[in-house]
């Protein structure tokens, strides 16, 4: 039976071990599951989908808020392109290469959105509204990365990184108009695959090498003020009611817990 009409889910989690990570992994699965979901899509949202106009404060506040999921999708680009080179092994360097794509097509159809908002510049306002603390970890991500640290690199941004990202854009999805919530929701089943690989792959390393969990905590307490910082700010823009927000902070939290780090 060919890869494109079996039943993939019952198939891959059936498989061995090292035969799971060889398919899931591989360039195969990676375009079999985005074409599921992006065929017929121009620029992350059908063609005929024209969302309502925004009034002048929501169409400020979306335009920010696009920003900076901007400057994340920059940052995971970079990182993901960065870790290809570390990589310890051709598995991983190949979903690695999925997932740069990946984060290419997110920043493309985001600037995309904000050309369609009238924004002429897209990255000159990316430069004038982005979060500092956003920038932050942006920065020390790529120190990661370019430190060869790759535990550290990838807890930070397929654990960290990609947690906050589908928390926020899951969330925003809900209340989005019709054109962002139809990028959003693409982007969102990216997410799911990158944060897979991230505890897939960590995971097997902290049972293997304990030691390496007291290096991985140091960096998410030296993170952590600064995500959950950018998280809130991002949830004040999209207009999350203040008591809904701990919700949503406990969601992102629990994916890092299940690699044991409260």
């Amino acid at each position: 039976m060919e890869r494109g009409t079996r039943d993939e889910a019952a198939d891959v989690h059936a498989l061995e071990p090292e035969a799971f990570l060889e398919e899931v992994h591989s360039f195969e699965f990676w375009f079999q599951s985005v074409q599921g979901y992006l065929a017929g899509l121009s620029f992350g949202h059908r063609p005929d989908v024209h969302g309502a106009p925004l009034a002048p404060d929501e169409r400020e506040r979306l335009v920010t808020v696009l920003c900076n999921y901007c400057v994340g999708e920059t940052a995971a680009l970079e990182g993901a392109s960065g870790l290809v080179a570390i990589a310890p092994n051709r598995l991983t360097k190949v979903f690695l290469a999925t997932q740069v794509a990946d984060e290419g097509r997110h920043l493309e159809v985001l600037l995309h959105r904000l050309a369609e908002l009238g924004i002429p510049a897209p990255e000159s306002e990316i430069e004038r509204r982005a979060s500092r603390s956003l920038l932050h970890f942006k920065r020390r991500l790529r120190e990661l990365v370019e430190s060869r640290d790759w535990e550290a690199a990838i807890f930070a941004q397929n654990v960290i990184l990609e947690a906050m990202e589908f928390t926020v854009f899951q969330s925003h999805a809900r209340t989005a108009d019709l054109v962002t919530r139809e990028v959003l929701q693409g982007i969102v089943k990216d997410e799911r695959r990158h944060i897979g690989f991230g505890e897939n792959e960590l995971g097997r390393r902290l049972q293997a090498s304990p030691h390496i969990r007291a290096r991985i905590g140091e960096v998410k307490k030296e993170l952590d003020h600064w995500v959950l910082e950018s998280f809130e700010e991002t949830l004040r823009e999209i207009g999350v009611p203040n008591e809904e927000r701990p919700e949503l902070g406990r969601s992102y939290l629990e994916v890092v817990a299940r690699l044991g780090f409260a």
